[in-house]
């Protein structure tokens, strides 16, 4: 089945058995590997991505759903060779430990800063309930998304 698509500013038309999930299109046929697979059960977070601004995840979106879709993955973060605000934010704030969660949680995470420039502590606990992360205990997280919104809207 003839899918177009568009994957990190990226326009894709890709013949795709329409068995195949999301996440097998990205990291096997467009070989996009920075989205993890984790669980397979959409429990872990880890191969979170957006699709059309919202976080989804990518082993439970079968390929075909994510037709004329606009798709932005963990690699889609970085600008010509520099990493994003957010990505930056978690490497200074020690939000990176073994790194299995860490781009299904700044996916989730920028998912809300598209939505939502400033949000509070409690809305970004909310964005990551649905990522696991067996190392940072999410406070470094939370930290890391604060920093983040702080610097994108200008501060210092």
């Amino acid at each position: 089945m003839l899918m177009k698509f568009t994957v990190n500013e990226n326009k894709y038309g890709l013949d795709v058995d329409p068995r195949k999930r999301l996440i097998d299109v990205i990291r096997d046929d467009i070989g996009l590997t920075g989205t993890k697979e984790g669980c397979s059960e959409g429990e872990c977070g880890a191969c979170t991505v957006i699709m059309d601004k919202r976080a989804v995840n990518s082993c439970m979106v079968m390929a075909v759903q994510a037709r004329n879709k606009e798709i932005i993955t963990v690699e889609g973060l970085e600008k010509n060779g520099e990493l994003g605000q957010l990505q930056k934010s978690f490497i200074n704030k020690g939000a990176v430990q073994c790194g299995f969660c860490t781009s299904g949680m700044l996916m989730s995470c920028k998912a809300l800063l598209m939505k939502n420039s400033n949000p509070t502590e409690e809305e970004i606990k909310r964005a990551i309930e649905g990522n696991l992360c067996r190392c940072t205990g999410y406070n470094k997280i939370v930290e890391a998304v604060v920093e983040a919104s702080v610097m994108l809207n200008g501060g210092v």
